[in-house]
């Protein structure tokens, strides 16, 4: 296959190409790298590429495969991850003017884990300013452009790079849909696991217990992949499931024995959200197609609170707790932030953790009865 359509294969298939020494990671990575150099400049998908290293990666992870020692469930392949996590040696800016020139001394635990399967970090891709927004955009330069349509947010780098061919395994963090937005809105597979299953470190906000580390790919089982080396207990986070992850590559060999006989909820809109027309006619085919899989679909309106309000309270709080720096190096939307969180009192931010814990009641009793729960992901349509 020529180049291109390496940028395009799906990791699972890289994977055993490498392991049966019919396809090189040096091959891989050039491929790779080249597609960075030619499509990044327009899209602004990596705030940092690490190339000389990737290929020197490369080449001691081919010699492996000649010597046999080619282990690991990601062996060879290349990974970017989400520029809201270090990767030693390597530039990282949280989105954020005031960390512009930092060069991270240590890896956080997601590339640590990406590194101990085989992966080979390719870079780090774009984020919005800490991760406050849907945008992609920050005060370092260009935002991130939807590689579909260029005059349009991508929401995130790792799902534009998924998209436009600059490497099969993104990391995403997900606190408020930075996974699961940027996924829709580009056209690939975003998972956000269950809260704790991929641990998170360094997290200056552990007890916010907000955010979720998870694959962003093309394919469902490229995502099986990436989250199975990822998952799993870590002292340093003291909120991860204390438990092995289950075989995801194995269940996702197998989807319709996985499904059948489920019972699903379908709510298109829970019962107060705005959902377009165009919107709610897809997704309600979509969702209909779950009975072809054997399982039994019935619309709901879960009558569950709305808790935008709250939500939003804790998020502002969580940035105005950690923000007092220089005003001109934050935008507009962060300083509104910021702002709005300063004017919360203690009482309401105590209100607000209330109304969380009963929403959680709420959400547990729909699945006494129900096995999954489909929504529409966006409210609006897609660019593609």
């Amino acid at each position: 296959m020529d180049a291109t359509e390496l940028c395009f294969t799906p990791a699972t298939e890289l994977a055993a190409a490498i392991r049966e020494r019919r396809l090189s990671p040096v091959e891989i990575m050039d491929a790779v790298l080249a597609r960075i150099e030619a499509v990044n400049p327009h899209i602004n998908a990596f705030l940092a590429v690490d190339g000389e290293r990737a290929r020197d990666a490369a080449r001691a992870a081919e010699a492996g495969v000649m010597q046999g020692k080619a282990t690991g469930a990601l062996y060879g392949l290349p990974v970017s991850i989400k520029d809201l996590e270090p990767v030693t040696g390597l530039r990282c800016t949280f989105g954020s003017k005031f960390f512009a020139d930092n060069i991270a001394d240590s890896d956080g635990l997601v590339t640590e884990r990406a590194k101990a399967a085989g992966g080979i970090v390719v870079g780090k891709t774009n984020t919005s300013h800490y991760g406050h927004k849907d945008m992609c955009d920050n005060l370092l330069g260009p935002p991130c452009r939807n590689p579909w349509m260029l005059d349009r947010t991508s929401s995130g780098g790792a799902a534009a790079a998924v998209a436009a061919g600059l490497g099969p395994l993104a990391h995403g963090l997900d606190g408020a849909g930075s996974i699961r937005i940027p996924a829709a809105l580009c056209g690939v597979f975003g998972h956000k696991p269950s809260f704790g299953r991929v641990p998170y470190w360094p997290n200056p906000d552990i007890w916010a217990a907000r955010s979720h580390n998870g694959p962003i790919t093309r394919t469902v089982a490229d995502a099986a992949l990436f989250l199975g080396a990822l998952a799993g207990p870590d002292p340093r986070d003291p909120t991860t499931i204390d438990s092995p992850p289950e075989d995801y590559v194995t269940a996702v060999a197998q989807p319709l024995e996985v499904l059948r006989g489920l019972r699903v909820a379908w709510s298109v809109d829970l019962g107060y959200a705005a959902v377009a027309p165009e919107v709610r006619r897809l997704t309600t085919a979509a969702a209909e197609r779950f009975s072809d899989f054997g399982c039994e679909v019935e619309a709901v309106n879960p009558g569950w609170d709305d808790q935008r309000e709250a939500a939003a309270m804790a998020w502002n709080v969580s940035y105005a707790s950690r923000n007092a720096q220089r005003p001109e190096w934050f935008e507009p939307s962060l300083v509104e932030m910021i702002e709005a969180g300063q004017r919360v009192s203690a009482v309401e931010l105590g209100l607000a953790q209330l109304a969380r814990t009963e929403y959680y009641h709420q959400v547990r009793r729909l699945f006494d009865t129900y096995d999954l729960l489909l929504t529409p992901q966006m409210p609006l349509g897609v660019a593609a």
